[in-house]
């Protein structure tokens, strides 16, 4: 029923990318003779000059004069724009344009109760859900340009729970004049949608995952780009800060959106780059103590990673297809941040931070990325588990409405913790992923006005596996050795000496704490990411 990204970019050779090319080659029927196509040219031609009205077959278009009347005074959603007849499968069809949908009805029923019957077959697409529109050609082996008209072409979006799938809706018709007008409607309906992007700047990660994240961009999402009419400017990094690099000094007025194809880690320094980015602009001392600004443009992220909890997270899949529907869509989604803060210097921009046992182990699993991801993981897991020992810390912060385990103190006051913790995480986002299907911080949503703080006592080795098998799970999370709570800042105060610093991660980027003192900002909807809340 629907059809691949792979089978679309083979189909897009028989499809003509403007109106302009309607006119290369007059539209000739497989089954007519020379003789029947030139009496058909005349006789359209008498027509034409007798009463310049189309045929009976002819969607019924408003002609250049009506289209400019029509740029002054808008219709309305419900009144017809144009009407004709088109071929959709093997039946021919009642095709009726608007300013929000096309429908069409099967013509000549074949049963008795004819009304009733056409009624319950009508079918329609929402414009809304239209990303582009195509004219079909027939052409043989290797021929580039013209071929024989078949008709236009609707790609949709269709949802089919929180996957996003490509579909074609063929409406046949051997008419050029005809395809012409309904090409030329459709494509100034689509094009008033302003919130679809038209230009992206494109940053993928060659090393992301098994290094296939170029190749999935290949295959999978400039097709799609392209099927959207959308230009991508795509920047292959070939170093550790690359994309920031560039994200400090390009331009940033020619694009609509900014796509990072890679994992959690280039997905995060992307984003801390459009939020340095607006900071600088605007003038702000990322040294002292500042309020952030949003960042200019929205995030696009195709998941290419190990694990991909930030796509996730925002997307509720991981599935390069739909990351790029929405993308294409323009779906906007706010989506909260954290900043990394020490001494007033601002250190980094991120959605989640471990400190710890998560820390430690996401830090081993990148110094060994020349194993497989899934056995990077489980080693990086299992020696973390063989050499797990607490860490000596202070926890202040400020709590927020809506914490689970907040106490008789009022919202906004300051509450303290010290002791020993075997993890400490504060997460902006739920970080949804295979291994945690509910996610790392099942408290938290992408833009709830809070991030959480889950720190978790010392305790054995067995209780502590326990704990985090309890991630895999679909029910209950809590654990007894774990406190949750909703926070707008934490300050955490490391008692252990400057030798024995753990690390602080941040979406799978490691940073060794040479300072003792780290602060967490909440930062509420700065950043917009080109996806939709599958959140109910």
């Amino acid at each position: 029923m629907f059809e691949s990204p792979c089978k679309s970019i083979n189909v897009l050779n028989a499809w003509s990318e403007s109106q302009d090319e309607l006119r290369e080659t007059q539209p000739v029927s497989p089954r007519g003779t020379r003789k029947r196509v030139k009496a058909k040219k005349k006789k359209r031609k008498q027509q034409q000059q007798q009463n310049e009205r189309r045929s009976v077959s002819a969607p019924q278009l408003c002609t250049d004069d009506a289209d400019k009347g029509r740029t002054e005074k808008k219709h309305r959603p419900d009144e017809p724009i144009g009407r004709g007849i088109f071929q959709i499968g093997k039946k021919s069809h009642d095709v009726v344009l608007t300013e929000t949908r096309v429908t069409w009805t099967p013509i000549q029923p074949e049963t008795p109760t004819a009304d009733r019957d056409v009624k319950n077959q009508e079918e329609y697409v929402e414009l809304k859900d239209v990303f582009a529109v195509k004219v079909k050609r027939r052409r043989s082996a290797g021929q580039q340009t013209g071929g024989t008209l078949l008709g236009i072409t609707l790609f949709q979006c269709k949802k089919k729970g929180l996957k996003l799938k490509e579909h074609a809706i063929h409406l046949n018709n051997l008419s050029a004049d005809h395809c012409e007008i309904w090409f030329k409607s459709l494509k100034e309906i689509l094009s008033g949608f302003k919130n679809r992007p038209k230009s992206l700047k494109v940053f993928v990660n060659p090393i992301s995952h098994k290094k296939e994240a170029y190749q999935l961009y290949l295959d999978e999402v400039a097709p799609l780009f392209k099927l959207a009419d959308i230009e991508a400017d795509v920047t292959i990094t070939k170093r550790k800060g690359h994309a920031l690099s560039i994200l400090k000094d390009c331009s940033l007025e020619d694009y609509d959106g900014v796509v990072c194809v890679g994992g959690d880690g280039s997905v995060a320094e992307v984003a801390h780059g459009l939020l340095l980015r607006a900071q600088m602009d605007a003038g702000r001392d990322t040294d002292s103590i500042f309020t952030p600004l949003q960042a200019a443009l929205p995030l696009g992220i195709i998941p290419a990673g190990s694990t991909d909890v930030v796509a996730c997270s925002v997307h509720g899949i991981r599935r390069a297809v739909t990351a790029t529907l929405h993308i294409i869509m323009g779906h906007h989604q706010p989506v909260d941040v954290c900043s990394f803060s020490s001494m007033g210097r601002l250190l980094r921009f991120g959605f989640s931070a471990m400190f710890g046992f998560g820390g430690r182990t996401l830090a081993l699993a990148e110094r060994h990325r020349w194993m497989p991801p899934s056995q990077r993981r489980e080693f990086a897991l299992i020696k973390t588990l063989a050499n797990l020992k607490p860490e000596d810390c202070e926890l202040s912060f400020i709590t927020s409405r809506g914490a689970e385990d907040q106490t008789k103190c009022e919202d906004g006051s300051w509450q303290t913790r010290q002791g020993l913790y075997l993890n400490i995480s504060i997460m902006a986002i739920p970080c949804l992923c295979s291994m945690a299907p509910r996610g790392l911080a099942p408290t938290t949503r992408l833009s709830n006005g809070s991030m959480a703080l889950i720190a978790v006592g010392n305790t054995s080795r067995s209780e502590f596996i326990k704990h985090l098998k309890r991630y895999s799970s679909t029910n209950n999370q809590v654990s007894s050795h774990q406190n949750a709570s909703m926070c707008t800042y934490v300050t955490l105060d490391h008692k252990t000496s400057l030798k024995s610093l753990g690390y602080i991660c941040s979406n799978s980027q490691k940073y060794i704490v040479w300072v003792k003192i780290i602060d967490f900002s909440f930062m509420p909807k700065i950043i917009r990411i080109l996806s939709k809340d599958h959140v109910p």
